[in-house]
């Protein structure tokens, strides 16, 4: 098993898949071996552990395990195995359990106090960065007001609200950094999306903010609703955030199914006037 999932990381990075996207893989493929429990693979096998998954994840969650799964497959040239993928009906509107507003960023960003965490949310919230982006948030970057991101074979050019750099300097200046990323650990390296993870999680109750709704993707999705709010531009959102299509820009756009009920009842009011 461990010969096999390491020649598939070698082949993902030949693929030129990035360094989050390869740990995900491992990670599902590795979900799928303790499944199997020294269990041969076979098509019933696949058809079963999709089950399994079905009972256990939302029908997003299961389908990006699945896409991996079958990405192995297909490497190990087991491609009779692969499995079809959950037919989900397109959402109209965003779960309001999920959805981060601004009066709880704002909390959170209080919590946060003058602390680093409190930095690196306001950056990716102020940016729209991927949190796997954040180490593109150099020192020479925030000098000169934008940073060149290089992502998923992608290059494209993010500007740095004066607000964040101004808030970033006297952080730069007190930590000694001139140059290379920001925002890093003690060993001098990147944070990474664990480090970030956790010390979000840690402000949770302080900031009476639910624990489902805090994580560093949300502030992107944040961004991407408040940008669309004043722009009502949906492909230069997608430029900015790096998509390749709009469609999957939509998802980051969605209103709450409050505010749908809201527009129904205007509309209803409307009939009956």
């Amino acid at each position: 098993m461990d010969e096999q999932i390491s020649k598939f990381e070698q082949y993902l990075i030949t693929e030129e898949k990035s360094a989050a996207t390869i740990e995900k893989y491992r990670r599902d493929i590795r979900c799928f071996y303790a499944f199997l429990a020294d269990r041969p693979i076979s098509k019933e096998k696949t058809i079963a552990y999709k089950e399994y998954l079905r009972a256990r994840y939302a029908p997003s969650s299961v389908n990006s395990m699945l896409i991996a799964l079958n990405c192995f497959l297909r490497f190990i040239g087991l491609q009779d195995c692969c499995v079809k993928s959950l037919k989900i009906q397109r959402q109209i509107f965003s779960r309001e359990d999920k959805e981060l507003t601004k009066a709880e960023y704002q909390r959170l960003v209080k919590a946060a106090g003058n602390t680093r965490i409190s930095l690196v949310i306001q950056t990716i919230c102020g940016t729209g960065i991927r949190v796997s982006e954040l180490q593109y948030i150099t020192a020479e970057a925030v000098r000169a007001g934008k940073a060149v991101v290089n992502c998923k074979n992608k290059t494209r050019v993010i500007f740095i609200p004066t607000s964040i750099q101004k808030m970033l300097q006297p952080y730069m200046k007190k930590s000694g950094i001139t140059a290379g990323t920001v925002f890093v650990t003690r060993n001098g390296k990147p944070l990474n999306r664990r480090n970030i993870w956790r010390d979000m999680k840690f402000l949770c109750e302080r900031a009476g903010i639910s624990p489902n709704k805090v994580f560093p993707h949300n502030l992107r999705h944040l961004f991407a609703r408040t940008f669309y709010s004043v722009d009502k531009d949906i492909v230069r959102l997608a430029d900015l955030l790096g998509h390749s299509s709009v469609n999957t820009t939509r998802i980051y756009t969605m209103e709450t199914g409050n505010e749908h009920r809201h527009r129904l009842e205007r509309v209803e009011k409307l009939l009956m006037t």
